[in-house]
């Protein structure tokens, strides 16, 4: 069955950096999008980055156009969010999410999440 599972996150101070995975299995991973969503305290789901299939393509929120960097692994089935010049804004859970087929935002798979929480 189809399963992504994040990890990663962490405390950091602002201004520093971070790196969250997500590892995919059960599905044919170098076929699909791939996005990460995030999920402040009290909010609702923020959408935050999206790669294509073959990595040629990568879309950001204004939020973190700049600072944050997506990239994927294809033969090892993994998605990465690089994240540089944190804010304590961008204290959220991080999902990856899997995008349908044809519906780049649009999501059919979630995993559980990865806490990331900027403080000093």
């Amino acid at each position: 069955q189809v399963q992504l599972v994040e990890s990663g996150g962490g405390l950091v101070q602002p201004g520093g950096s971070l790196r969250v995975s997500c590892a995919a299995s059960g599905f044919a991973f170098d076929a699909y999008y791939m996005s990460w969503v995030r999920q402040a305290p009290g909010a609702g789901l923020e959408w935050v980055s999206v790669i294509n299939s073959i990595s040629s393509d990568t879309y950001y929120a204004d939020s973190v156009k700049g600072r944050f960097t997506i990239s994927r692994d294809n033969t090892n089935n993994t998605l990465y969010l690089q994240m540089n010049s944190l804010k304590p804004e961008d204290t959220a859970l991080y999902y990856c999410a899997r995008s349908r087929l044809g519906r780049m935002y649009e999501y059919d798979y979630w995993g559980q999440g990865t806490q990331v929480t900027v403080s000093s």
